[in-house]
Protein backbone atom coordinates (compact mmCIF):
# COMPACT_ATOMS: atom_id res chain seq x y z
CA UNK A 1 0.00 0.00 0.00
CA UNK A 2 1.54 3.35 -1.01
CA UNK A 3 2.35 5.83 1.75
CA UNK A 4 -0.30 8.26 0.47
CA UNK A 5 -2.95 5.56 1.00
CA UNK A 6 -1.64 4.61 4.46
CA UNK A 7 -1.47 8.18 5.75
CA UNK A 8 -5.24 8.68 6.19
CA UNK A 9 -5.57 5.29 7.86
CA UNK A 10 -2.72 6.07 10.24
CA UNK A 11 -4.32 9.41 11.09
CA UNK A 12 -7.66 7.67 11.65
CA UNK A 13 -5.92 5.12 13.86
CA UNK A 14 -4.27 7.84 15.94
CA UNK A 15 -7.60 9.62 16.39
CA UNK A 16 -9.38 6.36 17.26
CA UNK A 17 -6.74 5.39 19.81
CA UNK A 18 -6.94 8.81 21.43
CA UNK A 19 -10.73 8.65 21.46
CA UNK A 20 -10.75 5.23 23.12
CA UNK A 21 -8.19 6.42 25.68
CA UNK A 22 -10.58 9.19 26.76
CA UNK A 23 -13.06 6.48 27.81
CA UNK A 24 -10.57 3.89 29.06
CA UNK A 25 -8.67 6.31 31.32
CA UNK A 26 -10.75 9.49 31.62
CA UNK A 27 -9.13 10.71 34.83
CA UNK A 28 -5.83 11.49 33.10
CA UNK A 29 -7.68 13.74 30.64
CA UNK A 30 -9.94 15.44 33.18
CA UNK A 31 -6.97 17.32 34.62
CA UNK A 32 -6.14 18.80 31.21
CA UNK A 33 -9.50 20.50 30.78
CA UNK A 34 -9.05 24.26 31.21
CA UNK A 35 -10.90 25.51 34.27
CA UNK A 36 -12.42 28.31 32.22
CA UNK A 37 -14.63 25.84 30.33
CA UNK A 38 -18.13 25.51 31.77
CA UNK A 39 -19.40 22.23 33.14
CA UNK A 40 -17.70 19.10 34.36
CA UNK A 41 -14.20 18.20 33.13
CA UNK A 42 -15.45 14.62 32.64
CA UNK A 43 -18.11 15.87 30.21
CA UNK A 44 -15.37 17.57 28.19
CA UNK A 45 -13.20 14.44 28.39
CA UNK A 46 -15.98 12.24 27.04
CA UNK A 47 -17.03 14.86 24.50
CA UNK A 48 -13.53 15.11 23.07
CA UNK A 49 -13.32 11.31 23.01
CA UNK A 50 -16.54 11.13 20.99
CA UNK A 51 -15.22 13.85 18.67
CA UNK A 52 -11.98 11.93 18.09
CA UNK A 53 -13.85 8.71 17.36
CA UNK A 54 -16.16 10.51 14.92
CA UNK A 55 -13.19 12.18 13.23
CA UNK A 56 -11.43 8.81 12.99
CA UNK A 57 -14.44 7.28 11.26
CA UNK A 58 -14.71 10.25 8.91
CA UNK A 59 -11.01 10.20 7.98
CA UNK A 60 -11.09 6.43 7.44
CA UNK A 61 -13.98 6.66 4.96
CA UNK A 62 -12.88 7.92 1.52
CA UNK A 63 -16.20 9.73 0.89
CA UNK A 64 -15.89 11.89 4.03
CA UNK A 65 -12.10 12.01 4.31
CA UNK A 66 -11.50 15.53 2.95
CA UNK A 67 -14.02 17.21 5.27
CA UNK A 68 -13.18 15.04 8.28
CA UNK A 69 -9.45 15.65 7.90
CA UNK A 70 -10.07 19.43 7.80
CA UNK A 71 -12.17 19.05 10.93
CA UNK A 72 -9.37 17.02 12.53
CA UNK A 73 -6.92 19.84 11.81
CA UNK A 74 -9.30 22.28 13.50
CA UNK A 75 -9.71 19.85 16.41
CA UNK A 76 -5.94 19.68 16.89
CA UNK A 77 -5.85 23.47 17.07
CA UNK A 78 -8.81 23.48 19.45
CA UNK A 79 -7.23 21.12 21.98
CA UNK A 80 -3.99 23.11 22.09
CA UNK A 81 -5.09 25.03 25.24
CA UNK A 82 -5.30 21.69 27.07
CA UNK A 83 -1.68 20.99 26.11
CA UNK A 84 -0.66 24.44 27.35
CA UNK A 85 -2.48 23.79 30.62
CA UNK A 86 -0.67 20.47 30.97
CA UNK A 87 2.71 22.13 30.41
CA UNK A 88 1.95 24.83 32.99
CA UNK A 89 0.56 22.36 35.54
CA UNK A 90 3.47 19.96 35.09
CA UNK A 91 6.29 22.51 35.16
CA UNK A 92 7.38 21.37 38.65
CA UNK A 93 7.06 17.63 38.06
CA UNK A 94 10.04 15.32 37.51
CA UNK A 95 12.09 16.00 34.37
CA UNK A 96 10.60 13.13 32.38
CA UNK A 97 7.02 14.31 32.92
CA UNK A 98 7.97 17.93 32.20
CA UNK A 99 9.61 16.82 28.97
CA UNK A 100 6.45 14.96 27.90
CA UNK A 101 4.27 17.95 28.74
CA UNK A 102 6.43 20.45 26.87
CA UNK A 103 7.01 18.10 23.91
CA UNK A 104 3.27 17.97 23.30
CA UNK A 105 3.18 21.69 22.48
CA UNK A 106 5.12 21.65 19.20
CA UNK A 107 3.63 18.24 18.32
CA UNK A 108 0.36 19.96 17.46
CA UNK A 109 1.96 21.61 14.42
CA UNK A 110 2.79 18.39 12.55
CA UNK A 111 -0.60 16.94 13.52
CA UNK A 112 -2.38 19.94 11.99
CA UNK A 113 -0.20 19.79 8.87
CA UNK A 114 -0.74 16.03 8.56
CA UNK A 115 -4.52 16.39 8.75
CA UNK A 116 -4.47 19.25 6.24
CA UNK A 117 -2.34 17.16 3.90
CA UNK A 118 -4.74 14.22 4.15
CA UNK A 119 -7.60 16.58 3.38
CA UNK A 120 -5.84 18.10 0.38
CA UNK A 121 -4.93 14.69 -1.07
CA UNK A 122 -8.50 13.46 -0.53
CA UNK A 123 -9.81 16.52 -2.36
CA UNK A 124 -7.45 15.86 -5.29
CA UNK A 125 -8.65 12.27 -5.56
CA UNK A 126 -12.33 13.28 -5.52
CA UNK A 127 -11.93 16.21 -7.91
Amino acid sequence: MPRSERSPLLLAGLLAAAGVAHFAAPRQFDGLVPRSLPGSPRTWTYGSGVAELALAAGVAAPRTRAVAAKAAAAFFVGVFPANVKMAVDWRRRPARQRTVAFARLPLQVPLVLWARGVSARAGEVRA
